[in-house]
């Protein structure tokens, strides 16, 4: 069976890697092969075989796939052949509107990412709450099966501690230091923009030097899409995290996190870990630009601040804030985490069906 993964149009990560790395990977009758952008190619093991995304190569092995994994549109031109299955893992708990349901898009946009949709063979939602709002929000009426995501289970590994530890020792962090991860998603005026602008950080790094000191690190992540449209961060207590190959292990690494409308509050949210809501423009892309599922103001495990002022404030308060939100923390991983106990990899299930020639996923109880 030739199985072919992509993760976020080209990178060694995520549910695709989870998947790969725990039921895939020893297999000795398979054969794997990835998707990779060039500009993400150091983050692949160098055991791990690659087509350059975007490329005739990477369009010829999804075109010869049994079973292609993915976390997001696989957005080229490809004909899925007779009895190949396609596992869309999908990238996030949706917070912001997805597809169909976004209040702005580019003209022509989601009928060329429906041409993926109809591909897929199976979904995988992360939560009960998800759901009914993936299926709406691609129209996807094939299988979805709720196991929660593989990509997750680090998080509660037992091995966590250790990795922990060799991360921040990879990114040079002493053991002393705080670590503040810092993920803004994308704005999507931002990234189709004529012109392709560069793209800020809206968080004061002075400011954020200044008042925290050396006992602080910022660790700021861009969104895939925008990685292309910023410059590195080069400044003193801050290191770029942009293209580091997976979230999730800095999700170990880091002591709190700062997002916005992120998805990566979801899967933080599992660590127990402190989350600041950095939202200084949550009117327009609340009500004009996106739109929401939730009311992230009712909802939130942490406080929602409109400026830098505001966020390096709570920075200096964090028992404060474990304090103030800790009700409403565990009401948020209630609703949102309860498949993430490190078992979704578990669940999901797969056998090779010989009268039909194709792989048959379930979830199992």
């Amino acid at each position: 069976m030739l199985v072919v993964y992509d993760s976020l149009a080209g990178r060694y990560s995520d549910n695709p890697r989870a998947l790969y790395e725990r039921r895939f990977r020893s297999s000795p009758r398979d054969t794997h092969t990835w998707l990779c952008d060039p500009a993400h190619a150091a983050g692949f093991p160098a055991d791990v075989a690659t087509v350059p995304h975007g490329t005739t190569e990477a369009v010829a092995a999804l075109e010869a796939a049994d079973l292609v994994i993915a976390n997001t549109h696989i957005d080229l031109d490809w004909a899925k052949k007779p009895g190949s299955v396609y596992l869309q893992t999908w990238h996030g708990t949706p917070l912001k509107r997805l597809h169909n349901d976004v209040l702005w898009a580019p003209e022509g946009k989601l009928a060329d990412l429906d041409r993926d949709v109809a591909r897929w063979d199976y979904l995988l939602s992360p939560n009960t709450v998800s759901t009914p709002r993936l299926r709406d929000a691609f129209g996807f009426d094939g299988a979805i099966l709720e196991t929660g995501y593989p990509r997750n289970d680090v998080l509660s590994s037992p091995n966590a501690p250790a990795l922990r530890a060799q991360v921040r020792a990879a990114l040079g962090i002493a053991d002393d230091v705080t670590a503040v991860l810092y993920t803004p998603t994308w704005r999507d005026d931002e990234f189709y923009a004529d012109g392709t602008p560069i793209v800020e950080l809206a968080l004061d790094l002075d400011a954020f030097v200044r008042e925290m000191g050396p006992g602080y690190v910022l660790l700021p992540r861009l969104h895939y899409l925008i990685t292309s449209q910023a410059e590195p961060v080069q400044h003193e207590g801050v290191i770029d995290v942009s293209r580091y190959p997976d979230v999730h292990e800095l999700y170990l690494a880091a002591d709190l996190m700062i997002t916005d409308y992120s998805s990566t509050m979801f899967d933080f949210a599992i660590t127990g870990k402190p989350l600041l809501f950095f939202a200084y423009d949550l009117e327009n892309y609340r009500d004009s630009l996106r739109g929401f599922y939730f009311d992230l103001e009712q909802m939130a495990p942490g406080p929602v601040l409109r400026t830098s002022e505001q966020v390096l404030a709570a920075l200096q308060d964090l028992d404060g804030l474990r304090a103030t939100y800790r009700r409403s923390y565990r009401k948020f991983q209630k609703r949102f985490a309860h498949l993430d106990d490190g078992h979704a990899g578990d669940r999901l299930q797969w056998v090779y069906d010989q009268s039909s020639r194709q792989p048959q996923l379930t979830v199992q109880d």
